[in-house]
């Protein structure tokens, strides 16, 4: 593989497998381990989530997340917000992994948007092998949007530069 900078590719390419390396490892951690409702609990009153938490409920992968089990609602939108960032930042370090070479320079988004999904996939995968965790295909559509995040933002980066330096 031809390199633009080696030095650069090298880092990029160490902070991407420790980053796949920490999802592995937090992936392989029992839900018990990972609960912050009891925390949650402590840290905000019962009264001031009655006060302030919003109406809503709606199912995701056939389970009712509602406003009523309060901590259980903000628990998900913490877990599920933290899997859209975790995969966005694994798809930026993709792409700039990749734009470090020649040959995947200029698809280094479409790649690092597509090495990321399937990471995403194969993470779900191994959770279905943890004992109390589960894999869910539409956890890899949460994943994906964080993917979907970085790569427009990438890109839309990159056209504006494109677009200033041309003028």
């Amino acid at each position: 593989m031809v390199l633009r900078n080696r030095r650069s590719f090298i880092i990029w390419l160490i902070l991407t497998v420790l980053w796949m390396g920490f999802i592995f490892y937090k992936s392989a951690e029992p839900y018990q381990e990972q609960d912050i409702r009891p925390m949650l609990a402590e840290w905000i009153p019962q009264s001031v989530v009655e006060r302030w938490m919003p109406h809503i409920e709606f199912t995701y992968d056939g389970g009712l997340v509602t406003w009523k089990e309060p901590y259980d609602f903000i628990e998900f939108i913490i877990r599920k917000g933290g899997h859209i960032a975790e995969y966005a930042l694994l798809t930026f370090l993709w792409i700039k992994t990749l734009r470090a070479t020649k040959r995947f320079r200029s698809s280094a988004i479409l790649l690092g948007a597509v090495l990321s999904v399937l990471y995403a996939a194969s993470d779900e995968w191994h959770q279905s092998f943890v004992v109390g965790r589960t894999g869910h295909a539409i956890d890899v559509g949460m994943d994906s949007v964080g993917v979907l995040i970085v790569a427009c933002g990438y890109g839309l980066v990159l056209l504006v530069r494109r677009w200033r330096s041309a003028r």
